[in-house]
């Protein structure tokens, strides 16, 4: 496996040694060129996170579990990862046949691998996915398939929350988006199971409207209104069949 200092994502940046001479522009560009090697064509796909008022679905088709609970959300509980207890945590809310995503930039953290090693084992999940930008990792091992996104070394030696973690969202929202897409919870490109929940989400739901049933403002307004601003049965006046 190597040493830590061996792996890409904890391995020096060449373009990165003299950063504490660099002034705040340079230190800029930097970071945006760095960062630009990993963007590549999905920037603005939505984030897994916003699938519900997105999507309309149930919060609890997709489930994250961070090491530290939600606490760690909020503030970085170190050394929370390390601990083995990844599979106990995964245990509360995985079914059998569910999917299981793995994260961990140095596909080694002790809590993801130990429930992505379990999940089939014990839950009888469907399928494992590790995301690790580790070739060969544990992680990398343990699932069924792993999708490794080889970013190189960080701009600040080992903080993989820059470009690992950006390359890391980009795949979760390739993943989460191209999902939903299949289930069909859009029409096309159009987000007709959106949860219009603020005066944003309802100016767009309107324009949906409009746009799709081909009438007026007001006669769109009042389509929502009627079905409960549930945007799909307002762009076919009648509610949609499950």
């Amino acid at each position: 496996m190597g040493s830590v200092m061996e792996r890409q994502t904890e391995s020096r940046n060449p373009r990165a040694q003299s950063l504490g001479k660099m002034s705040t522009r340079q230190i800029l560009e930097l970071l945006n060129a760095e960062d630009a090697t990993v963007a590549a064509a999905v920037l603005g796909v939505l984030d897994a996170s916003e699938m519900p008022p997105t999507f309309g679905v149930e919060p609890e088709l997709v489930t994250g579990i961070i090491a530290g609970g939600d606490h760690a959300l909020r503030m970085s509980i170190e050394g929370a990862e390390d601990a083995s207890l990844g599979l106990r945590d995964l245990a509360e809310h995985v079914t059998a046949g569910d999917v299981v995503v793995g994260i961990s930039a140095s596909g080694r953290a002790p809590y993801v691998v130990d429930a992505i090693e379990g999940a089939k084992r014990d839950l009888d999940a469907a399928a494992t996915i590790a995301i690790t930008c580790t070739p060969g990792s544990a992680l990398a091992r343990a699932a069924d398939v792993a999708i490794v996104v080889e970013v190189g070394p960080e701009v600040i030696a080992g903080s993989s929350r820059m470009k690992a973690g950006t390359a890391t969202k980009l795949v979760l929202n390739m993943l989460s988006t191209t999902s939903m897409v299949k289930l069909g919870r859009t029409r096309d490109d159009l987000m007709v199971d959106l949860r219009p929940t603020n005066e944003k989400l309802r100016q767009r739901a309107i324009r949906l409207v409009e746009q799709e049933a081909h009438v007026s403002a007001e006669e769109a307004t009042r389509r929502l209104e009627a079905w409960g601003w549930h945007v799909r049965a307002a762009i076919e006046d009648r509610w949609p069949a499950s």
